[in-house]
């Protein structure tokens, strides 16, 4: 297997020059990985494909999600003589398949590791030269797989078919494990969990609107969402105004359902990151002050219905409504598209402490005072439900309720009967 890997965006580590990409790697199978990180340290050695030589010959393993008891099979493998290079749950989860597939062939291996790892996690797994997907029983992460001229590939997101000229054929199953093969896709471990549970915040901000997760297009639910935000908060309004580039759907929606005009009063900077995933305080402070700034003649003098995605840290939205007045708005009025998030997640989102949401331990009123805005609405779970078309019992609400779908040292479990240990 040949391995490539580097800090940065995948045009800085597979540079291009007139159209051709600089030392490409060969090989008619391959994986690649783009790290958001939830677990380890965000360093070099922590980015994946992870690559393992063992008695079959190689494996290597690319992982979207995260395995919330990945520190215990860690000091479980360790005992039995593996040894770890790296702080990520992603090279825990590989040495476990390696070690299982190795002992009891590739079907009970499979099953064995899946029965261990806890969590979420939407993974491409290689051995030697054949290609697994693999999805976890509760559905958490999505996988989705699709077809180009001849190839196929497994993909977190339905929309890079369409970008490469392929096609959408299905979904990864939750708890499927199969082999992608030059022929399609067959089935190899099927151990579906007792209930789903589908991240509802790949609907709401981290998927592309033009993907389609689980049968449902991710553009529709956020349009429905602002619909049903008009009608549980409406307010007398001149303009419903997005935050680019996460709440435009979901305005588009607010302006159908209340009649009020849609305009796009504010202006991103097509250079600047998404700063809810930038590692630290001030990195995401000072790429706030960079990211946006206002139409003027959209905004002066008119009362603005401002809609974004949801709240997190409130960094954005403090200077979005500050910037908003200072540019003549006589009324801004927030409406969020997703209920109060006020409890950590375990399952592949950058949100591990309390204390660093902003709706964690305030008053709508306290929030609405703090942001300087003259009201503020968010979207009920209930609503958000409906939006995706799933019930309770089919999303992770985890980050909302603080009730989580996977058992968690010291939080509340979905189906925990007794209440010690809280």
């Amino acid at each position: 297997m040949n391995l490539k890997k580097g800090m940065g965006l995948v045009s800085d580590v597979f540079p291009e020059r007139e159209g051709v990409v600089s030392n490409p790697l060969t090989g008619n199978v391959g994986i690649g990985h783009t790290r958001y990180s939830t677990q380890g340290t965000k360093t070099l050695e922590n980015a994946g494909p992870f690559v393992v030589s063992n008695t079959m010959g190689y494996m290597a393993i690319s992982h979207n999600g995260e395995i919330t008891n990945a520190d215990s099979l860690k000091e479980e493998l360790k005992r039995k003589g593996s040894v770890f290079q790296t702080s990520s749950d992603t090279e825990v989860m590989l040495i476990l398949l390696s070690r299982e597939i190795s002992e009891k062939g590739l079907k009970n291996g499979f099953r064995s590791a899946v029965s261990k790892l806890k969590g979420s996690y939407a993974a491409a797994l290689m051995i030697n030269d054949r290609l697994f997907a693999m999805r976890d029983p509760l559905g958490i992460r999505p996988l989705v797989v699709g077809k180009v001229n001849d190839s196929h590939l497994i993909a977190s997101e339905s929309c890079v078919f369409d970008v490469i000229g392929g096609e959408l054929l299905r979904n990864i199953a939750p708890g499927e494990i199969a082999e992608i093969k030059q022929d399609g896709v067959e089935t190899v471990v099927s151990s579906k969990g007792e209930r789903l549970a589908h991240c509802m915040f790949e609907y709401v901000y981290f998927a592309r609107p033009d993907s389609i997760i689980d049968g449902v297009e991710v553009f529709s639910v956020r349009t429905r969402i602002g619909e049903l935000l008009a009608k549980e908060y409406p307010v007398e309004a001149d303009v419903v105004i997005p935050v680019p580039d996460s709440g435009r759907a979901q305005a588009l929606g607010y302006s159908m359902a209340s009649g009020i005009q849609y305009s796009e009063g504010l202006i991103k900077n097509r250079y600047s990151a998404r700063t809810f995933i930038m590692p630290t305080q001030k990195s995401r402070t000072s790429a706030v002050k960079l990211k946006l700034n206002t139409i003027k003649s959209a905004v002066n003098g008119k009362r603005v219905v401002l809609v974004d995605d949801s709240i997190i840290r409130g960094n954005t939205l403090k200077h979005v409504v500050a910037l908003l007045r200072k540019n003549g708005a006589r009324e801004v009025h927030l409406r969020i598209g997703c209920p109060p998030v006020v409890a950590p997640c375990y399952f592949g989102v950058d949100m591990k402490t309390r204390d660093q949401f902003f709706a964690a331990g305030r008053s709508i009123e306290q929030m609405r005072d703090e942001l300087g805005a003259d009201s503020l609405g968010y979207l009920s779970i209930s609503n958000l439900t409906e939006s995706i078309g799933m019930g309770n019992d089919s999303l992770c609400l985890g980050c909302l309720t603080g009730v989580y779908p996977v058992s968690i040292p010291g939080e509340k479990y979905l189906y925990q009967t007794e209440l010690e240990g809280y």
